[in-house]
């Protein structure tokens, strides 16, 4: 018996059977090496200072709680972010007649990291890391100054504070920024306005710092870090003999 041609238009306009809801896709698992990413792309966008747990997490889209099972606090997540940016260091086999270009030319890298991401020197402050990256760059710097006859107690002493100054000066650049910012920031002057209130002080209570208002404006901001890093890589003397 032939088919009903009613039953065969009337398939040709049903509605069609609904698709199988397609399964969620597996969410991404939390890693420290995810949270790290997301610290990153938190101080890169937003600054330092807002760098929280729950921002990173909310960052990964999740909560807090999630992040605990990988770090231990927010101090966990400022050792993971300099251990980072340390494996981006390259460090020279050290040579003993070129150990103060190498020391300054590390120091100027490690530098050039913190400035990529506003205020981040300050998580290396106040730390003592255990971080491998952190670790290791720390061992360059060593070696680097060991291969220039410096003295181990002096070579650390030296290490401690040529980092001391690198990330405060990291530091500073960053608030500059963050105030220049601010339309109606006052405190940051032109080296022109400087100038101008240097040499308009009393010169009976300020006699010097009018007379060489100029010298002491003087100088680029890498000018006075080159300066900076001279000044204690110089005063370091190899142990003779």
């Amino acid at each position: 018996m032939p088919a009903d041609p009613r039953r065969h238009r009337a398939a040709r306009h049903a509605q069609p059977a609904g698709e199988a809801a397609a399964p969620a896709p597996r969410r991404r698992p939390i890693t420290v090496e995810r949270i790290t990413d997301a610290a990153l792309e938190v101080v890169a966008t937003e600054g330092y200072d807002a760098l929280t747990v729950r921002r990173v997490a909310a960052v990964l889209g999740t909560g807090p709680s999630s992040l605990y099972a990988h770090i231990v606090n927010k101090d966990d997540i400022d050792d993971l972010l300099i251990g980072r940016l340390y494996a981006e260091v390259v460090l020279p086999e050290p040579a003993p007649a070129a150990w103060r270009e190498q020391l300054i030319g590390v120091y100027t890298e490690i530098r050039d990291l913190y400035l990529e991401y506003p205020g981040v020197s300050r998580a290396a402050l106040a730390v003592v890391s255990t971080n491998l990256e952190t670790l290791r760059v720390g061992e360059g710097i060593l070696a680097i100054l060991l291969a220039g006859g410096i003295e181990p107690r002096t070579a650390g002493w030296a290490r401690d504070a040529l980092s001391l100054y690198v990330s405060a000066y990291a530091l500073e650049q960053s608030l500059v920024r963050q105030r220049r910012r601010h339309q109606d920031q006052e405190w940051v002057l032109g080296r022109e306005e400087l100038l101008d209130r240097f040499t308009a002080l009393p010169a009976e209570r300020f006699p010097q710092t009018r007379r060489h208002a100029a010298e002491l404006i003087s100088g680029t901001g890498q000018d006075r870090f080159e300066f900076a890093l001279g000044l204690l890589v110089n005063s370091l003397r190899p142990v003779s003999g």
